[in-house]
């Protein structure tokens, strides 16, 4: 299946993660799933666009309360996307999985809560050819209506911008390409819904 190669990854990440943040007290855990809008790549000599397609996505975060309006956060983010070559007319997987450390404002309302994040990390490209680790950054617009002290619903409007190297063989296999990025930053946007549990 195309997402357990980069689940198993994100979970050995995730429990390491998350044993250093069990230290911290009002840890929270959150899941979410949503759609991923992304850049479109270039074709093998940069003169026309190849579309990727909306990708689902599905991400797992822990977090913990720095102050009464602050959260530091430890993200991940998987989605899949597919687009097709123009070299051999078939479908390609694009496949990534961020990872991103966030700081997050809350501005509350009695139970309904307001969030704006920023975040720095890394993104993992992985495509039936080649894999490369990016750098990477995220800002994202939320929702949180907190059922109780310790359940809560989310919704996000994110965008991460990821900066890669347009001149290299991400996209390419014995000395064939099947595309190209198109510029040095790719862009994705992601609406997402999930659940937050503080523990």
């Amino acid at each position: 299946m195309v997402y357990q190669r980069l689940l198993k990854k994100a979970f050995a990440l995730y429990i390491t993660i998350f044993s250093f943040s069990a230290f911290a007290t009002d840890v929270e855990f959150s899941a979410f799933l949503g759609q991923m809008y992304s850049s479109d790549l270039a074709d093998s000599t940069a003169d026309n666009t190849l579309s990727v397609d909306a990708g689902g996505n599905f991400g797992v975060a822990v977090a913990w309360q720095d102050s009464p309006n602050g959260q530091g956060q430890i993200m991940l983010n998987v989605v899949s996307h597919d687009f097709k070559s123009d070299v051999t007319e078939q479908d390609y997987s694009l496949d990534i999985m961020y990872a991103h450390f966030n700081g997050i404002a809350q501005f509350r309302q009695q139970s309904y809560v307001t969030t704006v994040s920023l975040g720095l990390g890394g993104a993992y490209f992985d495509n039936d050819v080649n894999e490369e680790l990016y750098p990477s950054a995220t800002v994202a617009f939320g929702t949180r209506y907190e059922f109780s002290n310790r359940v809560a619903i989310i919704t996000e409007l994110r965008g991460y911008a990821t900066l890669v190297d347009d001149d290299d063989d991400m996209f390419c296999e014995n000395e064939i390409c099947h595309a190209q990025f198109k510029d040095s930053l790719w862009m994705e946007s992601n609406i997402s819904i999930g659940l937050a549990i503080k523990f």
